[in-house]
């Protein structure tokens, strides 16, 4: 019987924007809310009608958009103008705001609110100016011409629908998530110079991506479905720029990270392919504890709490324990082994936990159910590996079935 023991340490994935400050016009002055076309004094002395991004999106859409409900009133109509001006495809967004830092801010928000505004990379200039009604300038840079982006466009709507054609809208929430981290994932490759890497294109057309590319097509796929679900960023192991999801299962947040549940992503990790060709489930709806361990989100907003476990793979599916159980390990590997499946995954609560039952698996568990395997298989001989992953609480087996 052969064994193998290796470790695996993630690091993030590539993840960027440039946000750029113009700024014009010196002096405060109080905010008036106007209205399209208000006159307005500069500093210089000048009156000439400000053309304020006219917003003919209705408010109710944002309802469910998670930056947008972390903004005061004032700032939520300047999110609509930039929103407005962003789909109209404007090359200057005029909004009710002097503060080019804050315009900027909310620029970003509504960016990591809409993922189908995948023709904006994320970079502007903001020049803010001063007068009886302030207002700042944005300028975004445009990643296509308005006619590219309407191809684009129609290749995303034509393989969103390939990838929502195999769930129902009556699914569960956990079964609507389950199924779009498990799609993405059978579909793209993780390729850190793949072009449009920080967009859904990339996911949609190229099926190849980073984790930005990755967790803005969870969101764009969930939204569809009727799940809510965020785009969040921070860093991961190592202090890599990196992106998730945190999404809303059964009334309760969960993180997600379709990015480390691919085995592609793994593999660009140091794993080797016969360990890292499954699925990695840790990060399917999992706790702030869970997350924490290898992600720091960004502050840049307050983050909902999460406490739950109940709605994650491995606790939904009977591979999550509290308390070490020798025999009930023992009887879910023979399952996974009568059935010919892998991997047998055994993941612990806590460090605690993990520590206690750690040396027993290895050196008996995990012997007997080799034991079973080669009576079985009618097997002389039986090689598995194994991954033991501390920093998870983890142990994850793999069988050879021949």
């Amino acid at each position: 019987m052969g064994t193998r023991k290796r470790k695996r340490k993630k690091s993030g994935c590539l993840l960027g924007f440039l946000l750029l400050l113009a700024f014009g016009g010196a002096g405060a002055f109080a905010y008036n809310s106007g209205i399209l076309g208000t006159a307005v004094r500069e500093l210089e002395g000048t009156v000439r009608e400000v053309p304020f991004q006219e917003v003919r999106i209705e408010e109710e859409s944002l309802g469910q958009k998670y930056y947008y409900g972390q903004l005061e009133e004032e700032e939520k109509k300047v999110y609509q103008e930039i929103r407005q001006g962003l789909m109209d495809y404007t090359s200057e967004i005029y909004v009710h705001t002097e503060d080019a830092a804050g315009a900027n801010r909310i620029f970003q928000y509504v960016l990591n609110d809409h993922p189908e505004i995948f023709w904006c990379d994320g970079k502007t200039t903001a020049t803010s100016y001063g007068g009886i009604t302030p207002y700042t300038v944005l300028e975004p840079a445009y990643l296509y011409g308005e006619e590219e982006k309407e191809k684009r466009s129609a290749v995303i709507e034509s393989a969103a629908g390939e990838y929502l054609s195999g769930i129902s809208e009556d699914a569960s929430d956990y079964e609507k998530i389950l199924y779009v981290y498990e799609s993405i994932i059978s579909r793209v490759e993780y390729v850190q110079d793949a072009p449009d890497n920080q967009n859904i294109y990339s996911v949609f057309s190229g099926r190849q991506s980073v984790c930005a590319g990755y967790a803005k097509a969870t969101q764009y796929l969930l939204e569809r479905l009727g799940v809510f679900c965020t785009y969040v960023t921070g860093t991961a192991a190592g202090g890599q720029a990196h992106a998730w999801n945190l999404v809303s299962c059964g009334g309760d947040y969960y993180y997600v990270d379709t990015t480390w549940g691919d085995p592609v992503f793994q593999a660009s990790e140091g794993g080797e392919s016969k360990v890292s060709g499954h699925i990695s489930y840790d990060y399917m709806c999992c706790n702030d504890e869970q997350l924490f361990m290898t992600h720091t989100p960004d502050d840049t907003v307050e983050l909902p709490v999460c406490t739950k476990m109940d709605a994650n793979y491995y606790v939904v599916n009977g591979m999550y324990y509290e308390t070490y159980d020798s025999a009930k390990i023992l009887e879910q590997m023979n399952e996974v082994i009568s059935a010919g499946e892998n991997p047998a995954v055994i993941k612990f609560a806590d460090e605690k936990l993990y520590q206690e039952a750690h040396d027993d698996i290895l050196e008996n568990v995990v012997k007997s159910a080799a034991r079973n395997l080669a009576e079985w298989y009618g097997l002389t001989q039986v090689s598995y590996q194994y991954m033991d992953e501390e920093q998870l609480n983890k142990i994850t087996i793999y069988w050879e079935y021949s």
